[in-house]
């Protein structure tokens, strides 16, 4: 046994007031899901996060091609606003339009048959390959993706999945810290955290609870728009059948076990 002496003391003082800190600062990072209430880590100051948003969504349009197909280009856009507006009041509606500030959304239609693939970054900068249109099918499929990716947005989980990589892979580092000493690997971990990751090879599936929460949150705004929510189920129904052959790059990064359905059809109820 180590004898108590007074620097030892002061040390251990000193030691307890940092754990304090650092309890205190994680306190103040943790941010309300919307619908579950569910306090989520989020480490990276908003302005930042966004600012690395915004450049990362503009790399991607200047490496891809976007749609010409000006029906199909309306249509993207008029269901991602529809549900980009449903959001906004539903986040008004729930007290957090504090963040409301930071999205401005914008929606292209990318064309590339060969991804299935749709996201929406933090604050609101989304993308569409025309490789899931024939899954999505129609309107209402398209606002299945498009609702499970606002959600994802408004849940904060870009945040939150960039925080944790940030802790695990950097050690808690700041982002700002982060860019300024490995810039290509921390735009590389962005893209995966924003769900974008599937255009630069990375891809990092969204959590069970993370998927969880955008499927109840994403069932509301299309109801809340005058989709029917029970046309999700048929999609991911699509989805998971297209996977026994090649898994389409949606879903390697949104999984839909047979208890995932089962959860969308607890949720439908909630949605209407």
């Amino acid at each position: 046994m180590i004898p108590m002496t007074r620097s030892n003391s002061a040390l251990s003082v000193k030691a307890a007031g940092v754990l304090s800190a650092v309890y205190l600062a994680l306190l103040l990072a943790c941010a309300t899901v919307p619908i579950t209430n569910r306090q989520s880590l989020q480490l990276v100051p908003d302005s930042e996060l966004m600012a690395l948003s915004l450049q990362q969504y503009r790399q991607v349009l200047d490496k891809s091609r976007l749609s010409l197909d000006q029906k199909q280009v309306a249509l993207v856009r008029k269901v991602g606003m529809k549900l980009a507006r449903a959001s906004e009041d539903f986040l008004r509606e729930a007290g957090m339009e504090e963040s409301l500030s930071y999205f401005q959304w914008d929606f292209n239609l990318i064309e590339d048959d060969k991804m299935i693939n749709a996201w929406v970054m933090p604050g609101g900068k989304a993308a569409v390959y025309t490789g899931i249109l024939p899954y999505t099918r129609d309107e209402t499929g398209l606002a299945v993706v498009l609702g499970h990716e606002v959600a994802h947005a408004i849940a904060g989980h870009g945040n939150e999945r960039m925080s944790q990589a940030l802790l695990a892979q950097m050690g808690g580092i700041a982002l700002s810290t982060a860019l300024s000493s490995q810039p290509r690997e921390t735009q590389a971990l962005a893209m995966a955290a924003f769900g974008a990751g599937a255009s630069i090879g990375i891809l990092l599936p969204y959590s069970r609870l993370h998927e969880s929460e955008a499927d109840r949150i994403g069932l509301t705004l299309m109801a809340r728009c005058g989709y029917d929510p029970r046309a999700a189920v048929p999609f991911w129904q699509r989805m998971n059948r297209a996977s026994q052959s090649r898994p389409p790059e949606f879903l390697s990064t949104h999984p839909a076990p047979e208890t995932r359905m089962a959860n969308i059809q607890k949720y439908i109820p909630e949605a209407m």
